[in-house]
């Protein structure tokens, strides 16, 4: 027992360092070029943001390794080696908290205030903008928490009549209960037995509870389009793959035709950056900001497959053979993603929709690997965890979001300020503890007495107001319709290639 904790302390550090790599590695090719050796503060943010989100999905397959550390105990204290889950558990919770509603907010209105004012009013600044802003979430969580912070738990009551001490015990199946009574068994009580049960949840408990709602419909909207675009995506930029490279003849004319773009997108900037200095900021100013932004997103996308086809330099038959690997990698990762999608979907539908379910399906599976060796169970349950992370961050990295005060673009690579990264960091982190009640959800009989359910439990399901939510499946109906939806768009319009746009002019 000692040594399978010591294998699960060490297999935990090493993925904590591979997260934490793997997102500097994202953070150095998803950066503007701008952005290079400054802006080290919302690079650490960036970076440990993502590392939370990761982090926290692993920790519940490690929390059901922790469970079977101690399976054979009487009780989980008999085992003294188990990490403390609970409290690492509430750690990465307050983390992720402040991390999204006071580090990156921080962050972001530092990062985006006058760079001709010295570091200490922008940081002045910044500080006022937050502090603003949770006063403002504090206001309306403390008021929410006082009108409907309170769990409603739908009991049964039951009772049982005495008698004398019997001889012999006369029980069956329809009489379960002394005295001729009904009232004592669950199962053959009347439903006048059935009542609520009201108590006040605790106020850490009822920010978690609210700050899950706002990730549900983040992870609905986003893993639901995610959990079907991260594998047809990859399939379908196999099916549009370059097939040749070009003559030189033809570089010439398509890198003259994007020239010509670039100038025509230099002179809408330029002229865009007149009016702002005048001060004429209206609805046309920001519509045209926005048309150039995506026209030079699409220029950016034109320009790197141009480079594909015609590879140049002394290594240009090298670069062209990685191109043609590359493809060839990504058809073999959209089949492979497709699979996972596929058997994700099913478990939903099985498990999750139909009542009472089919079967237990991937908890099942997981259970039997467990069997084959202690290990491999919690590895392919981490692994379908974290892949409905990814379909997230796929997800609103395709998709984009238009919210009340700002537009998240898709995330492209090696195309984006901080401000833009940031804010999809918040997304990802509020999406990620979602993305852990889903799990805990969905592999329930995988996961069972776990921390992560004690914490989670029935408090979110029975709190007022929101139960209804989780007691209808309408993130997991909505989850379904979008990955279908998703499909369809997939099949209709995947094939297509990107038609270059013509010339581009600013609406008048």
């Amino acid at each position: 027992m000692g040594d399978f904790n010591l294998a699960l302390v060490i297999v935990a550090v090493v993925l904590v360092v591979i997260v934490f790599v793997f997102n500097v590695y994202l953070l150095v090719n998803y950066q503007h070029p701008d952005d290079k050796n400054q802006a080290y503060f919302p690079k650490f943010v960036v970076v440990l943001g993502l590392s939370v989100a990761a982090i926290s999905i692993l920790m519940l397959p490690a929390d059901v390794a922790n469970r079977q550390a101690c399976r054979h105990a009487l009780y989980n204290g008999a085992c003294k080696l188990t990490l403390p889950m609970k409290n690492l558990w509430l750690a990465v919770y307050i983390l992720d908290a402040v991390l999204v509603f006071l580090i990156i907010p921080f962050a972001m209105f530092y990062y985006e205030g006058d760079q001709d004012k010295s570091v200490g009013k922008r940081i002045g600044s910044a500080l006022c903008w937050v502090g603003v802003s949770a006063v403002v979430c504090g206001l309306v969580l403390g008021i929410l928490y006082g009108l409907v912070g309170k769990v409603d738990f739908t009991v049964r009551h039951l009772s049982s009549s005495t008698v004398s001490f019997p001889s012999s015990w006369d029980f069956s199946s329809s009489q379960q209960c002394l005295g001729g009574s009904k009232q004592c068994a669950a199962y053959t009580a009347s439903d006048a037995s059935k009542k609520t049960w009201t108590m006040r949840t605790t106020f850490p408990e009822y920010v978690v509870a609210l700050a899950t709602i706002v990730g549900s419909v983040l992870f609905t909207i986003f893993g639901g389009v995610g959990i079907a675009c991260l594998p047809l995506g990859l399939i379908f930029s196999f099916v549009q793959r370059p097939k040749a490279v070009i003559t030189r003849s033809q570089y010439i004319k398509e890198a003259t035709e994007l020239g010509k773009k670039a100038k025509e997108l230099k002179k809408a900037a330029d002229a865009l950056h007149q009016e702002e200095r005048s001060g004429s900021k209206g609805r046309k100013w920001r519509k045209n900001v926005k048309a150039v932004e995506k026209e030079l997103l699409q220029l950016e996308e034109d320009v790197k497959l141009l480079e594909e086809v015609y590879p140049q330099g002394e290594q240009a038959e090298t670069a062209w053979a990685m191109t043609v690997l590359g493809y060839l990698a990504k058809l073999v990762l959209g089949v492979l993603g497709l699979i996972v999608s596929v058997a994700w979907v099913a478990h939903i539908v099985i498990y999750l929709l139909i009542n009472p379910p089919l079967s237990p399906f991937l908890n099942e599976v997981f259970i039997k690997l467990d069997d084959i060796w202690g290990l491999l169970g919690t590895v392919a349950f981490a692994f379908f965890c974290f892949y409905l992370l990814i379909a997230v961050i796929a997800g609103a990295m395709m998709l984009g979001m238009k919210l009340v005060f700002i537009t998240i673009h898709p995330m492209k690579w090696g195309g984006h300020s901080y401000e833009f990264i940031l804010f999809n960091v918040a997304l990802i982190l509020l999406s990620s503890i979602s993305v852990i009640q889903f799990c805990s959800t969905a592999f329930a009989y995988y996961a069972q007495a776990t921390a992560a359910q004690e914490i989670f439990g029935h408090t979110l399901e029975s709190l007022r107001g929101i139960r209804f939510l989780y007691k209808y499946n309408v993130f997991q109906i909505a989850f379904i319709i979008l990955a279908g939806l998703t499909l369809v768009y997939y099949t209709i319009f995947g094939w297509r290639r990107k038609k270059t746009s013509g010339r581009f002019q600013l609406s008048s």
